[in-house]
């Protein structure tokens, strides 16, 4: 198997769940396996997931645990890989028909690699999230790392976990560079929904506007 794509899922609404696998699923690379790591959702999620897994049961691996956060899911998905190369989808994101592809061309002699998104929002704002090092600046997104362009080799992941906690993608990233070869690639392969109001980088913007 070459790459193993993780995706993490909380109460995310169906249609997007389905249409973040429906991306995978139409890779113009085909060898992968997709592992859905559900993290505690609600009965009626659990079931539109369990029976749109079971369709396509030679690609998707589904695993359920209580609710414990994305880290600790993606640790987990990484435990139950088998790829030699592993990546991230987030549950109401997707990828471009040439997403993997594309990564596998990019990452050559290096180990790890993050990219640029193609990013869907409502206003121009939602181009800018939170410094993690300073959360009452805004930083634009092409200067942050984001769980789900990650891309890198099985070592990568198996050496150094995902810690909890606000900007947990861009920490796993230093903590890998310290490690291995690593390096940021400009690919918008990735189609990130910024223009979800109950993100946590929405939720911490609207907390600092209000305290300001």
């Amino acid at each position: 198997m070459k790459i193993s794509v993780l995706m993490a899922v909380y109460n995310t609404d169906f249609k997007y769940i389905k249409s973040a696998i429906d991306s995978v699923l139409k890779q113009d690379f085909q060898d992968f396996e997709l592992i859905i790591i559900d993290d505690g959702s609600t009965v009626t999620n659990r079931n539109s997931l369990l029976r749109y897994a079971k369709k396509h049961e030679n690609k998707i691996t589904y695993i359920r645990h209580s609710n414990r956060g994305q880290s600790e899911s993606i640790n987990r998905g990484v435990l139950n890989s088998i790829g030699e190369f592993i990546t991230i989808l987030d549950g109401d994101d997707e990828y471009k028909s040439h997403h993997l592809n594309a990564c596998l061309r990019e990452i050559k002699e290096d180990d790890l690699i993050c990219s640029t998104t193609d990013t869907i929002v409502d206003t121009s704002d939602d181009y800018y999230v939170p410094d993690k090092n300073d959360l009452k600046k805004l930083i634009h997104l092409d200067d942050t790392i984001l769980f789900g362009t990650l891309f890198g080799r099985k070592k990568v992941f198996s050496s150094v976990s995902f810690k909890s906690g606000f900007a947990a993608d861009a920490d796993f990233y230093e903590r890998a560079q310290t490690q291995f070869r690593v390096k940021k690639v400009d690919l918008r392969t990735y189609i990130y929904r910024r223009n979800s109001p109950n993100s946590i980088c929405s939720t911490i913007k609207k907390e600092n506007l209000i305290n300001s």
